[in-house]
């Protein structure tokens, strides 16, 4: 019986060692942590024969070793024990590739970029599955890719959110059709360099049979026609301002595509059927269609589907309005350049609240949306020293660190009556590991904030 290992005890790593174990592999897997909740799923799993080492990291020293190690989106690709297994021969792969060998036959739809992953896979999903098909979304969101590998009957097309993390841990992973939403620095303290990510993105696209983009990105618009002589780009801007002779774009209120360079233009859907606000849901729009009409969906499932699109929790989610102010979830606003989007898209002045891990990037547009458009920004999270301090240095000074989301939310209440705000904005432009798992608890703890205070009120 061959012997796999299993990196990590997430979502992702219990359901790759239990498709190992479908396949008739001896399965360990191994987490660097313990808690109650770990050891919860330890026993758990021992029933179903996958042995679960806590507070253990890999060693490769011994002669029994493993034939495959697969390894969570969460696991550093370069850790040593991973290098040492490259370096003895063991394959090495990520959660995502595992998902692929066994799923290989259904055409994927794989969205990647820096920001607007979720929303256009989850609208893509919504268009697919109004149109009746089986088509789960799962990565980075919905389940783990293994899950759907275990199901006991193939999807139709599986549509996957793609972090660089699981693009770097892919090596055969082939896409019918790549979307590529945006590009920005991110995530530079696993991946080094700018061009590193790009590469690493990029692959995933180059084994696409199919191309989308969104031409309005600035960086992948410099690249264009150069880099990607046979993608289909997008443009909220018109026609004039589309890459190449082909793709999709807005004009006169509507979606239009234009499948060949000699074809036609035809008029899709009416952009308003979006309920959800700003320039980069329009974009993540124009992608999703794209997909949709490549994967030869009908426009009237595509205009079904997205009139009825709720839109995506976390991301400029809408909680509550208390007199006449609006309380907005954007907890999925990790990094900078999402967090300018969030505040652009809401109504002004905002009380802002910001802060958590601060993470490598550029906070100059960030800033100026802040010094434009927040009445208030109420800082918690390890980030608020640094945070109050380019406030301070750029002259903004109505500014408090408050630390905790239990104090934020209800002083940006009172900030918001005092200021005669519209909005108050939870977009952190932090990750949430200082005080929370992960955006998702960080957003969750928001709303049941924001909904206790109005109860209350």
């Amino acid at each position: 019986m061959p012997k796999g290992h299993v990196i990590g005890l997430g979502k992702s790593g219990v359901a790759a060692a239990r498709l190992l174990k479908q396949q008739g592999w001896e399965v360990v897997l191994s987490d660097r942590n313990t808690s109650a909740n770990l050891q919860k799923q330890q026993q758990e799993l021992a029933t179903e024969q996958i042995t679960v080492e806590l507070g253990y990291s890999l060693e490769l020293d011994g002669s029994d070793l493993p034939q495959l190690i697969v390894v969570s989106p969460g696991v550093p690709w370069d850790i040593p024990e991973l290098v040492k297994a490259r370096e003895l021969g063991i394959e090495t792969i990520g959660e995502m590739e595992l998902a692929w060998r066994y799923l290989q036959p259904v055409p994927w739809v794989a969205i990647t970029g820096t920001n607007g992953k979720t929303t256009t896979t989850s609208l893509i999903a919504a268009i697919f599955q109004t149109a009746g098909l089986d088509a789960p979304a799962c990565g980075n969101i919905g389940y783990a890719a293994c899950e759907v590998a275990l199901a006991p009957k193939r999807p139709d097309w599986v549509i996957g959110e793609i972090s660089s993390y699981q693009i770097e841990s892919s090596s055969s992973l082939a896409p019918r059709i790549g979307v590529w939403t945006t590009f920005t620095p991110d995530h530079l303290s696993r991946h080094k360099t700018l061009e590193n990510y790009y590469n690493i993105k990029a692959s995933l696209l180059r084994n696409s049979e199919i191309q989308v983009f969104n031409g309005d990105d600035v960086y992948l618009n410099k690249l264009g026609l150069s880099h990607w002589p046979d993608a289909y780009w997008t443009s909220i801007k018109g026609k004039d301002f589309l890459i190449g002779d082909k793709g999709f774009y807005i004009e006169d209120g509507w979606v239009v595509e234009k499948l060949t360079a000699t074809s036609t233009p035809e008029a899709i859907i009416e952009v308003s059927a979006l309920r959800m606000v700003g320039e980069h849901n329009q974009q993540n729009l124009l992608m999703s269609v794209a997909a949709a009409r490549l994967a030869g969906i009908d426009p009237a499932a595509i205009s079904r589907a997205i009139s009825e699109f709720p839109g995506v929790p976390h991301r400029l989610e809408h909680i509550c309005t208390w007199q006449g102010i609006d309380f907005i979830n954007d907890s999925k606003a990790t990094n900078y350049d999402a967090a300018e989007v969030g505040l652009a898209s809401v109504k002004s002045p905002v009380i802002l609240i910001a802060g958590g891990e601060a993470k490598a990037g550029d906070d100059t547009g960030w800033m100026a949306q802040i010094k434009a458009k927040a009445a208030a920004v109420l800082l918690i999270g390890d980030a608020a020293p640094t945070f109050a301090q380019c406030l301070q240095e750029l002259g903004y000074t109505n500014y408090e660190i408050v630390e905790t989301m239990d104090r934020a939310v209800p002083r940006a209440a009172e900030l918001a009556q005092k200021n005669q705000a519209a909005v108050v904005l939870l977009s952190p432009a932090c990750a949430s590991f200082d005080q929370y798992a992960n955006f998702e608890q960080r957003g969750d703890r928001f709303r049941q904030l924001c909904l206790e205070w109005v109860g209350n009120s």
